[in-house]
């Protein structure tokens, strides 16, 4: 196996998607592993490896923040060996200790998948190191994903691994060549003991780290236990590409990852879902007959061969975060301080670029407390960064049984980009044959990119992918929209998107967030939103702009959002309704007046009031605002729903009155024009709407006669944890669409034409709506198809713009 990268690239410079990681998080390290039947081979002039119990080091005073001079390395995983071979090759004089409990043949799983740019990092760091690591990898290009009686092939990606005990062995042999002293089967000293002998203690001690647990109230650790499990086994033949495979048996749905690490060996991970495992028999399986059932399973990509373990055990995976990395001399690494998802493979790779990193800041000094502080400062941007992604990932697999029903290409699309590192264009590059089959699939004419589709919604026609995503204003005067509301919308008209939202349009004065809020409560404010749509028609033909109705319920009676959001008035507040008398922040804002029988219709004939005005006022679309926390959203949530009559308790009442609003308001709407739902598809709360509630809630407004659902998230509560990061919320809009096949419009940090192109091959919605990107640029859209080099119909530049559709020269290139 030493076929070289097509593009030159290996793991991580290949595809994050496909790289298991290697952390067990085994107490105090993952056990290093030399060959079979003892200690790794030292060069004739190393040190001999400490024998077992040799007594810790006396140290002497030293000057606190002076630079480290005795340091202690407990866990002599591949993080912490690293962590120890650099730091005593930066300074010989050092004294530096590594702690194992287990002896130093001892290991956990297989294989381990290094990336190019982590490779990178060994060279610079110690050429020694890495001309062995070098010699012993396997490289391979492809990626193998097999559904339903297909196979589909993904080359360009790049790949190197090497087995685990091979890596130990290295590391081992680089320690005892430096003079570290390795203490095999030794447990290390207490953590306050370490601190107070050595000038630096390294925790590199795995999940279940005691150091990191002995001043758990600084480290700040938070450990989330998620819904699979999983367990590591090998077998006894290289595959020649990455391979995922998907059994879906009696009892559910089980997932195969696997990957070779050497000439004759592979890594094989079989994961499912607790639920699975459980009806599976596996809880009541050992190690063997696991294997054994395990290939059994999977006998065809084995090709009937066994499986074995090596203390492989079923395990549920746990994503480990801490607040804080040190604490005075003590510094967390590795699997301590952070565990980032086996599917995206960075265990060993995030231990060891945190031990090359760690010891250039120790180094580089001038005093170890900020030496510490520079490297969780450097580290922890790329370490969240990873963590998110990984989440993004395992997310993907616990909900595999939901991706199953897709088109086995557009599947094999959906696994590679599950992550939302893996893009189109960057799996354009890599693959370019293998993206184009999934473009034609799709239904791409012939040098159109995904988002230059046109979709039809309902009656209506949207020669793009692109929605403006609502943005509230604040500038209206009496709810009439002004210049500002027609310049704002028409600039984007003019911008190219498919889709121009309004902001959230009030029904009534009462319904307001701000007295900056525009409303369709008046004939004269139609009148002057016809204006606005009469210009977007002309001006920007075949541009469809559509208005979204909301009520702003709790959430109401509030400052402009530049002068104290969700800040009451300081003066001149009017009395706020809701679904029940609970303030959007107790002491902060008013208490509404839970809405009665009387108060339920009037708001009901409200909205059927504005929604007539909308289409005399030529809106293409309406958007029904049952997100966010605003009056219909109130009604949805179990957190600001409390009511004991029919429109309260279960999914099935809260919907109740959301569902007559907008019955009633599909009723006045006319029947050629699209309506579509804004729901919040989880609350970000405990005890708030789930993910699961949402495809419910997406389902009955789909049954009643929605075009589209609009999946947003959270703002419902102003005690939120919402998992921000680059297209966060579109998961949510994923699931509803692959549960109902209902289309569904995706926001939430889409930021790059990449990622609408990626979410939109990949079947994880059908409209991409972007805000921000449009704040930015009005227009976005044109300047993404001459990005791309798109020039056809679905991106048509306005005529007294045409002459900017080219990007103007930037000056010389010549050097």
């Amino acid at each position: 196996m030493t076929v070289p990268s097509r593009d030159g690239r290996t793991a991580a410079g290949g595809t994050d998607a496909v790289r298991p990681g290697e952390e067990r998080g085994a107490p105090q390290g993952s056990a290093p592993a030399v060959p079979p039947g003892g200690a790794p081979a030292a060069p004739p002039d190393a040190p001999p490896l400490a024998p077992r119990g040799s007594a810790p080091y006396e140290a002497p005073d030293a000057a606190p923040g002076a630079p480290p001079l005795r340091v202690a390395v407990v866990g002599g995983g591949p993080g912490g060996l690293y962590a120890a071979a650099l730091l005593k090759r930066g300074d010989p004089a050092r004294r530096v200790t590594v702690w194992e409990r287990n002896a130093p043949d001892d290991t956990f799983g297989f294989g381990v998948v290094l990336s190019d740019e982590t490779l990178g990092g060994l060279q610079d760091a110690d050429p020694e190191v890495y001309a062995e690591l070098r010699a012993a990898l396997v490289r391979w290009d492809d990626i193998d994903i097999a559904h339903r009686g297909h196979l589909f092939t993904s080359t360009g990606h790049g790949f190197a691994a090497l087995g685990r005990h091979r890596l130990l062995e290295i590391l081992q042999r680089r320690c005892a060549g430096l003079g570290v002293d390795l203490r095999f089967r030794a447990e290390a000293p207490p953590p306050d003991v370490l601190a107070a002998s050595h000038d630096l203690v390294i925790a590199a001690d795995g999940v279940h780290s005691r150091t990191r647990e002995a001043h758990a109230e600084v480290f700040g650790p938070t450990l989330t236990t998620h819904r699979c499990r999983y367990i590591w086994l090998a077998a006894d033949f290289a595959l020649d590409a990455f391979r995922f495979e998907t059994a879906e048996t009696e009892h559910g749905v089980m997932q195969l990852h696997a990957y070779p690490y050497d000439a004759g060996s592979s890594t094989v991970i079989v994961e499912m879902r607790e639920e699975v495992w459980r009806a599976a028999g596996f809880d009541e399986l050992d190690e063997t007959e696991s294997a054994a059932r395990c290939a059994k399973i999977f006998a065809e990509v084995l090709h009937g061969r066994a499986l074995r373990g090596n203390n492989s055990a079923w395990t549920a995976f746990r994503t480990l975060v801490n607040a804080r990395w040190s604490h005075g001399n003590t510094v967390l690494l590795g699997d301590a301080a952070h565990t980032a998802h086996f599917s995206i493979g960075s265990g060993t790779k995030l231990a060891v670029e945190d031990a090359v990193a760690l010891a250039a800041h120790v180094d580089a000094g001038p005093t170890l407390p900020e030496a510490l502080a520079a490297y969780e400062d450097e580290r922890r941007p790329l370490v969240e960064s990873t963590q998110r992604a990984a989440v993004a990932s395992l997310r993907w697999f616990e909900e595999l049984a939901e991706q199953l029903d897709r088109p086995p290409r557009q599947f094999a699309f959906n696994l590679l980009t599950r992550s939302r590192r893996v893009t189109h264009d960057n799996l354009r590059l890599r693959d370019p044959a293998f993206t184009a089959s999934v473009e034609r699939e799709f239904g791409c004419p012939p040098g159109t990119p995904p988002m230059f589709t046109p979709f039809r919604l309902g009656g209506l026609t949207l020669r793009n992918r692109v929605v403006v995503s609502p943005m509230d204003l604040y500038v209206a005067e009496e709810g009439v929209p002004g210049d500002f509301h027609l310049v704002h919308l028409g600039a984007r008209a003019l911008g190219g998107a498919g889709l121009v939202m309004t902001e959230m349009v009030c029904v009534s004065e009462q319904g307001r967030i701000t007295p900056g809020c525009a409303g369709l409560w008046t004939d004269a404010q139609a009148d002057a939103w016809a204006r606005i749509t009469a210009f977007a028609h002309a001006s920007a033909p075949g541009t469809a702009i559509g208005v979204q109705l909301g009520h702003s319920g709790r959430k109401g009676s509030t400052r402009l959002m530049w002068e104290g959001i969700d800040e009451p008035l300081p003066t001149g507040n009017w009395p706020l309704v809701a679904a029940s008398p609970l303030p959007y922040r107790p002491g902060v804002n008013q208490t509404p007046r839970a809405l009665d029988r009387a108060g339920l219709t009037s708001v009901r004939e409200e909205f059927t009031a504005a929604a007539r005005r909308a289409a005399r006022a030529g809106f293409d679309l309406l958007e029904l605002h049952c997100a966010h926390g605003y009056l219909l959203s109130g009604f949805l949530s179990p957190l600001t729903n409390h009511r004991t009559d029919a429109y309260g308790g279960d999914l099935a009442g809260r919907l109740r009155y959301p569902l007559e609003v907008f019955d009633a308001v599909r009723e006045v709407w006319p029947a050629d024009r699209p309506m579509t739902v804004r729901i919040s598809a989880t609350d970000w709360a405990e005890g708030g709407t789930t993910a699961e509630d949402a495809v419910e809630i997406a389902r009955a407004f789909a049954a009643h006669g929605a075009d589209a659902l609009d999946v947003s998230t959270g703002q419902v509560v102003p005690d939120e944890r919402p998992e921000y990061g680059r297209s966060y919320q579109t998961p949510f809009a994923d699931r509803i669409r692959a549960a109902l096949g209902v289309p569904v419009i995706a926001v939430g940090a889409i930021s790059s034409w990449d990622d609408v192109n990626s979410l939109l091959l990949a079947g994880r919605t059908d409209l991409c709506a972007l805000a921000r990107p449009h704040l930015y640029d009005p227009h976005w859209t044109l300047h993404a198809a001459a990005e791309q080099g798109y020039q056809g119909a679905a991106a048509p530049w306005p005529a007294p713009y045409r002459a900017g559709s080219r990007r103007p020269p930037t000056g010389r290139k010549d050097g």
